[in-house]
Parts: C-alpha cells; sequence; structure tokens
C-alpha cells in the first residue's frame, strides 16, 4: 500500500479505518485483493441501496457502452436522460402526484443541495436558511454552513454565514416541542431572527447520528413553513431511494417539500448523479445561470432508470425494506438490553439504523473489532458515538443475521474491556 500513503492526501479516511486494498465487489460484500470477503453494511454511505454490481444494472450498462451510447452530454438532450426523465415522472413522481420539475446540479449530493439553497435565494429575494443541529448536507461551502458538525465547519476556512440553526426534533431531550422554538422565533418581531429563504432538514440524520424526526414534528416543520412564506428543502441525499422503505423518506409524514435533493442511489450502481426536485413554479432560472460539467452521467441515467424500472414498478422492496428494518431494529433492541448499564440506546429508521453508545469511544472501537471479522460499518454522529448500520437494501436475511451476529459480538467484547 505504499503508494497510497506517499501519493495520496492525507485527507483520505475510509482507508484508514479499513486498510486494505479492494478488488472486486459483488452483492452485499466486498473482496479484499488477497481474496477475504467483507460483508458491506455500509454501502458507499447509501450510494449503493441495490447492492455493489447488481447484475440487471450491470447488463443494461454494458449493453450502452456495447453500443457507444453517449457518455459526456453536458445538459444536451440524449437518448438515455430521455429515458430516465420518463421513467422516473411515470414510477416515482406521478404515483406520489408530486408535481416537481428535475434539475441536475452535478454529480454529488452537495451540488443538489447548493442548487437548492441557490434558487431558494433566487426565488424569495431573501438570504437567510434555517438548518438544525447535528445536519450534514455537504462538503462544499453553502452545504457547510448548513451544516452542523463543528469539525467539518472548521475545515472551510472562512465564516460560514446567512445561516440559523435550530434544534432538531429530541434535541431539548424533553423540553418543550422542538418545532416551537422555531415557530416562536419567526412569529416574534423581537427575535432577532430574519424571515428565511428556506429551511432545510434530513429526515433522518445519517452522519449527525442517525436522529430520526417524528412524523407530527416533521409535519409542524412543513405547516410552519407554509404560513410563514418559507421554502421546505428536504435533503434525501442518503436517505431518499428507498433507504426509510418509502422511495422518499418524507413519504411516511405526509408532507410535500417545496424542494427535494437525491443523489448517491438515484444512479442506481454507485455511478455519481443528483437531482434537485423543485415545484414548477419555483423554476424561475434563466438559461445558464446554474451550470457544470458533470451535470448528466448518461451511464447513470442507464441504471438509474433500470434500478426504478426493477424496483420501484410496485410495492415489493418498500415492504422488503420495512420489513428488514424492524428485524435489524429488533435485533439492535436485544443487544442493548443485554448491556443496560452502557447506556446504548437504539436509532435510525428503516435499513438506517444505530447502537448510540454512553461509553466514549466504544462505538469507534465496536466498528474495529467488526472490522477485523469481516464486516464494515462507520460511525456517525459529532462524537462518533454511533455504530452506523446501513446496508444494501437487497441484502438477504442470512446476510443480516451474519453483520447482527458480528455487532453482538464486538460490543460484549468492547463494552466487556471497558468495564475492566
Amino acid at each position: 500500500m505504499t503508494i497510497f500513503t506517499e501519493l495520496e492526501s492525507e485527507v483520505r479516511s475510509y482507508s484508514r479505518a479499513w486498510p486494505v486494498v479492494f478488488d472486486r465487489a459483488e452483492g452485499s460484500r466486498l473482496y479484499s485483493e488477497d481474496g477475504r470477503p467483507y460483508l458491506d453494511f455500509f454501502a458507499g454511505a447509501g450510494a449503493l441501496n441495490y447492492g455493489h454490481n447488481n447484475p440487471v444494472l450491470k447488463e443494461v450498462l454494458l449493453d450502452y457502452l456495447r453500443r457507444d451510447g453517449v457518455s459526456h452530454a453536458l445538459d444536451m438532450f440524449t437518448v438515455a436522460k430521455r429515458d430516465f426523465l420518463q421513467t422516473f415522472d411515470d414510477l416515482v413522481l406521478r404515483p406520489r402526484s408530486l408535481d416537481y420539475k428535475v434539475v441536475f446540479p452535478g454529480p454529488g449530493g452537495a451540488n443538489a443541495v447548493e442548487a437548492a439553497l441557490k434558487l431558494a435565494r433566487e426565488v424569495t429575494g431573501r438570504h437567510q436558511v434555517v438548518s438544525f443541529t447535528n445536519s450534514f448536507h455537504g462538503m462544499t461551502l453553502g452545504a457547510l454552513a448548513v451544516s452542523g458538525n463543528a469539525v467539518k465547519r472548521a475545515a472551510a476556512g472562512v465564516p460560514l454565514a446567512h445561516t440559523t440553526p435550530m434544534p432538531f426534533d429530541g434535541y431539548l431531550d424533553g423540553g418543550p416541542p422542538d418545532s416551537r422554538y422555531l415557530e416562536r422565533m419567526l412569529s416574534d418581531a423581537g427575535s432577532g431572527l430574519d424571515r428565511p429563504a428556506a429551511v432545510v432538514v434530513e429526515t433522518v440524520q445519517g452522519e449527525g447520528g442517525l436522529h430520526a424526526a417524528r412524523a407530527e414534528w416533521l409535519r409542524d416543520l412543513a405547516e410552519l413553513c407554509r404560513a410563514h412564506g418559507v421554502l421546505l428543502i428536504v435533503d434525501d441525499v442518503q436517505m431518499g431511494c428507498g433507504r426509510t422503505g418509502a422511495f422518499f423518506s418524507f413519504e411516511d409524514a405526509g408532507i410535500v417539500p417545496d424542494m427535494v435533493c437525491l443523489s448517491k442511489s438515484i444512479g442506481g450502481y454507485g455511478l455519481p448523479m443528483a437531482l434537485t426536485l423543485v415545484r414548477r413554479e419555483l423554476d424561475v432560472w434563466q438559461p445558464g445561470v446554474h451550470n457544470g460539467t458533470f451535470r448528466g452521467v448518461s451511464p447513470a441515467f442507464v441504471t438509474g432508470a433500470q434500478a426504478l424500472r426493477t424496483y420501484w414498478s410496485d410495492e415489493g422492496l418498500e415492504k422488503s425494506t420495512k420489513a428488514k428494518g424492524e428485524r435489524v431494529a429488533a435485533a439492535l433492541e436485544d443487544i442493548a438490553a443485554e448491556h443496560r448499564g452502557a447506556g446504548l440506546r437504539v436509532r435510525g429508521r428503516g435499513l438506517a439504523l444505530g447502537l448510540r453508545f454512553g461509553v466514549e469511544g466504544a462505538a469507534t472501537e465496536v466498528c474495529a473489532a467488526a472490522f477485523e471479522r469481516g464486516l464494515l460499518v462507520e460511525t456517525s454522529g459529532a462524537g462518533d458515538d454511533v455504530v452506523k448500520l446501513l446496508p444494501p437494501l437487497t441484502t438477504t436475511d442470512d446476510e443480516l443475521d451474519e453483520g447482527l451476529r458480528v455487532i453482538r459480538t464486538c460490543v460484549g467484547a468492547v463494552l466487556t474491556r471497558s468495564r475492566h
């Protein structure tokens, strides 16, 4: 691994937790170059909801490449883009009565968030944006400004302005409902909070510790935004595309955001792709005022459309994900019950679940121990105090049980060691 340590920047992170050279991947497993298998409960940070090298998606991708399909087209019209848009409209938007227009903002989730913030300010003529404690929206300056993690914010190197953090659901730990605080701030002429252009929120804070907002809280937030003429942006980059069960993570709450940010698994195969969905009347941009070289990676249109046809033509994947989520949550609750004195808490929703540890450093140790036993999991939360499970949605029940056995073993070993 000399070439990596000598030539690659010190900013690398995942490779430090998993110091092996991976060679190939299939389904829910990665294989190192010496052939050792690793069960993947990380799934590309949510970019591989349908698993590694999904055979159905791989076949359409190879067919497209073999026939010399257009690979790069800026924002020009292509057969691949048309097919993706039509499929997305037929299988995702229309069945949910969502009248969004689609912005292709660039290849990643931060691009989707930046586009939403920029358009919200253009539409309203206001500059302030409300975000939430423990949020994470990306590493570019606008996205960082609405993120809560102090370490990531400090890396910006410049002041991050024009945003105001508010308490996420449950942040006040038994105090008054968190949405009431924002309601009072918006209603009180003496609060010092200028009326914002938008509120940006994750329904489940993937990087922030797997805090899951209650449906009632989300409905209150949506109503508050409507009452005050503030645009509601849902960042569904990690929790969208079925991660919580429904295609969009906000569906269970019965709300309709003004804008939605998608990336990661929207391309199906792990190829770069992002969308910013905006209510039709909000599409006020002039041609070219927001653009970029990689706004449409055509192979991702191909695999993204096929993923929608394969997994979202019926309710099968949604029901399966919810059932698997219940299975994993129950197992994690059992682990927490085995170690009552350690302050373990189960967090998350769907197949975005984790264990929050009250013992400092324990979550990091569990992830390290899991890697030694052939399981890839990462930590979450500003204090790295949550072991985060994010398996592909296509993971089998047997694979889930295998991974959960590893987690149970590692939690027991780490907490026993900490007690001594």
